[in-house]
């Protein structure tokens, strides 16, 4: 077997562009293509934006257009921010996938926090004691297995007992947090979590990496993306499918690795407040040496087990926060699911044409249990992290969540006709919400307008999506 570039060429091909050659050889999806370039557009576009409303005479803010948006701090924020709406992003492709849709999730993540949160403040901490090491175990496996319950309850209703799924998870959304959630908090916020607990959710210095593990990590990871393509390569050639050029492939592990790379760089350029140094020498007992202050006032240290190195300037910095690593590993293992399983291949098959997948041997009733028990599962690990972020659990905690993940999905790519859709089109469509809330944010917009770019954003993106679909065929 040769490579694609010394085959016989195909008349038609000789009158495609080189850019129509350049994806075609190395494979790039061009709906992400331009998910990414859009996502990269709105960025330019809040950074601008931002540096044109400061007054005359101000400093730049530190973005790439001196702007506050483009900066280290914002984009790590950025990310630890979508990783919550992500995780959940990527069970919503296949619940949609299989023409059904889930309303409940946010109201689901509300109960799902809400009964780890009362579990660890109310009943372990008192019986094991505060700061026992089983509290933060015994919370996860809790709120994993309530998460896993919920979503079966929803999938058995819409699966046997035939109620719409538009129904069933409507009627979730109305009862999981106003009821069920309120009732077990007494409408009240619950807090503070367990420490090790919090660790989940990336709001404290124990759930950042640090710039050496950060490297570390991007670093195997960049080897794994260069024995993927090698691995894919030597598949392809045993089952004598055809081959993409070298120079293909040799791009493809570049511009991974250069991704990895390039973001390992951001997160580990995203310096401690120095404030937070401050407290965090003071919470771990570090001895501060005295008139060794920043411009501010504020002494600076650096913490190395024991050891303690002061100077002006000196600065400690993030690196990548846990739920970020979370929501990777998440779109890793679900992307695996959706298209290397027999799971995912049934997925897909119910949602082109349920009749005739039923049809051909596929249990659809229990494979919509399974969707929505793993949609349920998803919900409950980000339930984790934005609880253990916020360190409290609210009766409000998921408010408007299943809006921002069925619009992430929507405008990953994922068609709401179903059949159609990808794990990491859904993660590049929550970055994209989520860049557009925070771009808004920064610049003080009224809420109102908020809320009517984020409705924009959802219908362009449907309509988009009908159009792509009317040329497809």
């Amino acid at each position: 077997m040769t490579d694609a570039s010394s085959t016989s060429v195909n008349p038609a091909m000789v009158q495609e562009s080189a850019v129509a050659r350049f994806i075609r050889s190395t494979e790039l999806d061009t709906r992400v293509l331009g998910m990414v370039a859009a996502i990269i557009a709105v960025w330019c576009i809040f950074d601008i934006w931002g540096y044109l409303r400061l007054p005359a005479g101000t400093d730049s803010l530190g973005g790439l257009f001196g702007g506050a948006f483009l900066t280290p701090r914002n984009l790590w924020t950025l990310t630890v921010q979508t990783s919550s709406i992500a995780i959940m992003a990527t069970g919503m492709v296949l619940v949609i996938v299989t023409r059904q849709i889930d309303l409940s999730v946010g109201a689901m993540l509300t109960l799902v926090a809400n009964v780890a949160a009362v579990l660890q403040v109310q009943h372990l901490a008192p019986a094991l004691g505060v700061g026992h090491w089983s509290i933060w175990i015994i919370a996860v496996i809790v709120a994993l297995v309530l998460g896993a319950a919920v979503g079966a309850f929803n999938g058995y209703l819409i699966a046997f007992l035939g109620i719409p799924s538009f129904i069933v998870t409507l009627g979730g959304l109305i009862a999981y947090a106003r009821g069920i959630s309120f009732y077990i908090s007494e409408g009240v916020t619950i807090a503070p979590l367990d420490k090790s607990f919090k660790v989940l959710g990336g709001g404290v210095p124990a759930s950042w990496l640090g710039p050496f593990w950060s490297w570390s990590l991007a670093l195997a990871a960049c080897a794994l993306i260069i024995l993927g393509i090698v691995m894919g390569r030597r598949q392809r050639m045993r089952f004598k499918f055809p081959l993409r050029p070298v120079w293909a492939e040799v791009f493809l592990a570049g511009l991974g690795s250069a991704i990895v790379l390039g973001a390992t760089l951001i997160v580990n350029s995203y310096a401690w407040p120095p404030r937070l140094i401050e407290q965090y020498a003071v919470a771990n007992k570090i001895p501060i040496p005295p008139g060794i202050e920043d411009k501010d006032g504020a002494a600076i240290c650096m913490a190395a087990d024991k050891i303690v190195r002061c100077a002006e300037g000196y600065v400690l910095y993030t690196g990548y926060a846990i739920p970020v690593l979370l929501a990777l590993v998440v779109g890793l293992v679900m992307s695996f699911i959706s298209t290397r399983t027999l799971f995912g291949r049934y997925v897909y098959a119910i949602g082109g044409n349920p009749e005739a997948a039923e049809l051909a041997g596929i249990n659809t009733k229990m494979m919509t249990v399974k969707v929505f028990t793993l949609m349920g599962i998803l919900v409950a690990i980000s339930a984790i992290v934005s609880s253990s972020r916020l360190d409290a659990a609210t009766v409000s905690l998921g408010d408007l969540n299943e809006l921002y993940v069925i619009a992430a999905a929507v405008i990953g790519g994922t068609s709401l006709a179903g059949g159609l859709g990808t794990i990491y089109g859904a993660m590049l469509g929550a970055l994209m919400m989520q860049s557009i809330t925070s771009g808004m944010l920064l610049l003080n917009l009224p809420s109102p307008w908020q809320a009517i770019v984020v409705g924009g954003v959802l219908v362009t993106a449907v309509y988009l999506d009908q159009i792509y679909r009317r040329r497809a065929k």
